[in-house]
């Protein structure tokens, strides 16, 4: 009785796993389409499934799912375990369209409240992390049509509109306008200036 029951079980996990990767894969149609046109180093569809950013992008769907039921701890061991295999750091909590390109990938980091749109594309080191300031919303929100440039750090509950361009290792603080291309570090040496030091 206990092995009908074990294997009843055993079968019903199996049926619920190949739903939940089914459901995904679907999903993710968009995105390796998406991949194929925007990377010309691309030869074939399976080729996709050797990027990393696709893979953070599997795991989030579930950890996002959880997130959204309340499921913190769960949703948290599937997004540092994706972490681990990938390298890209995405909260649950994020909100991502289902054709954001994470091209190379390594060192990219969504925070919680980051909300990002249709036909995105980040490269590698880029952050979307909050000031430490902010309660409530504390990352930032891209819209579409956006490209991300390597090393970036988007820093705040701040709009990067849609068709804006982000320079590699660009630091920003402030909303982007609509078609903008942002380049360059915001930073001042204000401490010190403060204090006579220079």
């Amino acid at each position: 009785m206990k092995k009908i029951v074990f294997l009843k079980l055993l079968i019903f996990k199996i049926i619920f796993l190949f739903i939940l990767i089914f459901y995904i894969m679907r999903k993710m149609e968009k995105l390796i389409v998406f991949i194929k046109k925007q990377d010309p180093a691309i030869n074939s569809t399976a080729e996709c499934f050797l990027y990393q950013g696709l893979w953070a992008r599997f795991f989030h769907y579930p950890a996002h799912f959880l997130y959204k039921k309340n499921l913190f701890f769960l949703a948290r061991v599937i997004s540092q375990a994706s972490r681990f295999l990938t390298g890209i750091e995405i909260h649950p909590g994020a909100v991502l369209s289902e054709t954001v390109f994470i091209d190379h990938g390594s060192g990219v980091v969504f925070g919680e409240t980051s909300v990002i749109g249709e036909n995105v594309i980040v490269y590698q080191g880029v952050t979307l992390g909050g000031t430490g300031k902010d309660t409530g919303k504390r990352h930032p929100t891209v819209g579409n049509n956006v490209m991300i440039g390597a090393g970036s750090m988007i820093l705040g509950p701040i709009n990067i509109k849609d068709n804006a361009k982000i320079g590699a290792l660009s630091v920003v603080l402030e909303d982007v306008e609509e078609g903008s291309t942002v380049v360059g570090i915001k930073g001042r040496l204000e401490n010190l200036l403060r204090y006579g030091k220079l």
